[in-house]
């Protein structure tokens, strides 16, 4: 993400999402406790638009995303958006389908680590941006649920047919998709859909922990391994040995890559800077 920008201001407020940033950590709240955080149109675009900005203004390490309430997120609001596409012709649909992905996208491609805090459920369009995560703390409450074909839809929605079985293997991303069982805490961990169990009620704490730690850590390095953990998944081998030959080679350069081996020398533990 380029972190030149137009002449639009930076947002200041965002309606359908709780933001905190502090010493580097984003905290995002989906903030519609009375709802289970079901997503809305405006919810989509502003996670969108949200992670596009904070990616530019490259003050961000590490971001946490939670819900507040009784769950992570319960999916696509049914009446504000499963009963409004009903109405909507075959243009419109494309653009919502494609902003949902865009949501996918974003979180994948930020120069950023992701920390979903999962309790509670976490269904349809709420797994995938879980799943989307580059890690998923847990807490036994937690369930997941991919629920697009049991609304008669494909189970391939947002990129989950993708990134599913790049997280769990073909066999278990099949019967979740195909079935849309909910899938507990417990499992979860053992097939790998969560990177982390935490005790009950400490999803947020847990992800907040991580959060903090990959913050002070070495930023461009967590951005250059992010990105090539993305760009990779589909390469040949030597495509993906070069692409990692190149990134090396930049990073030796860096200052980060230097302050290591002064560190090292001098016994001390290094003060990472993003450069």
């Amino acid at each position: 993400m380029s972190p030149f920008t137009g002449s639009a201001a930076r947002t200041a407020r965002w309606e359908h999402l709780r933001v905190e940033v502090a010493d580097g950590v984003a905290h995002v709240t989906l903030a519609r406790p009375d709802k289970l955080n079901a997503l809305t149109f405006g919810a989509y675009a502003d996670l969108r638009d949200l992670l596009a900005e904070l990616s530019r203004e490259r003050a961000v390490r590490a971001l946490v995303l939670g819900g507040e309430g009784r769950g992570f997120c319960s999916g696509g609001d049914v009446d504000e958006i499963i009963g409004a596409t009903l109405s909507m012709d075959t243009a419109q649909l494309l653009d919502f389908n494609r902003m949902t992905g865009q949501v996918v996208r974003a979180v994948r491609e930020c120069p950023f680590p992701v920390v979903a805090a999962v309790h509670g459920v976490a269904a349809g369009a709420g797994a995938v941006l879980a799943l989307a995560a580059d890690f998923r703390v847990a807490d036994p409450t937690a369930r997941f649920a991919f629920l697009f074909t049991r609304v008669g839809l494909s189970g391939g929605d947002m990129g989950a047919a993708y990134l599913l079985p790049r997280v769990v293997g073909l066999g278990h991303a099949t019967r979740l998709l195909m079935l849309g069982e909910p899938v507990h805490a417990p499992e979860a961990e053992r097939i790998g859909l969560i990177s982390a169990l935490a005790d009950e009620g400490g999803a947020d704490t847990a992800a907040r922990e991580l959060a903090r730690r990959l913050a002070d850590g070495p930023a461009l390095a967590h951005a250059q391994t992010k990105a090539l953990l993305t760009s990779e998944l589909d390469m040949p081998l030597a495509a993906s040995m070069e692409l990692d030959a190149s990134t090396q080679a930049l990073l030796m350069t860096g200052e980060d890559y230097a302050e290591f081996h002064a560190a090292f020398t001098e016994k001390r533990a290094p003060k990472w800077r993003g450069r």
